[in-house]
């Protein structure tokens, strides 16, 4: 489920959202994403492969130790799911309101801010080989098709063929056998 929607308008802002707008090209509405750009493209523009960034809502939880503090982890999306690496391995499709974005190979570690505002026990905790592997930090994905997403929307893991299904991206789940029909 999705927990938690934040923009960020500009360096060291939030705005909590109750509903967002994924576009493939722009990543979520007001957000600075595409502003920031990388130093991993040639040109400084923004990687696509880091355009969402999506916490465990949990994780989060737990390192901001207040609900009103997770925000301050600095990522678009905080979902009530598990992402770890062996249940969500880079390619792997969701379906978030009317949404679909991909997990892509991109790691999202701790820096920092993170540590500036969690605290270096938290820094190293989400960093340990085990944080990694259950990405206690979060994931880093592109939006494939865009869509309205909304706080309490339920996540939904596509197959591997990406169908959705027929009523969209979060349409009701269908048994293997459905969807070969």
């Amino acid at each position: 489920m999705v927990e938690l929607i934040v923009c960020r308008p500009a360096v060291g802002e939030r705005t909590v959202l109750a509903e967002g707008w994924l576009g493939v090209d722009a990543g979520l509405a007001g957000d600075t994403w595409a502003e920031r750009g990388s130093t991993r493209t040639t040109d400084g523009s923004a990687l696509l492969d880091q355009q969402l960034t999506v916490m465990n809502s949990r994780a989060a939880l737990l390192v901001a130790q207040d609900p009103d503090r997770r925000a301050l982890a600095g990522d678009q999306l905080y979902l009530d799911l598990d992402i770890s690496v062996a249940n969500l391995p880079p390619g792997t499709r969701l379906a978030l309101g009317s949404a679909v974005i991909e997990v892509t190979a991109q790691p999202h570690l701790g820096c920092a801010k993170f540590s500036a505002r969690f605290g270096q026990e938290a820094w190293r905790f989400v960093n340990s080989r085990v944080g990694r592997a259950l990405r206690l930090r979060g994931l880093n994905a592109r939006i494939v098709a865009s869509g309205t997403v909304r706080t309490h929307d339920v996540v939904r893991k596509l197959p591997a063929d990406g169908r959705a299904g027929p009523d969209g991206p979060a349409g009701p789940a269908r048994s293997r056998a459905a969807a070969r029909d």
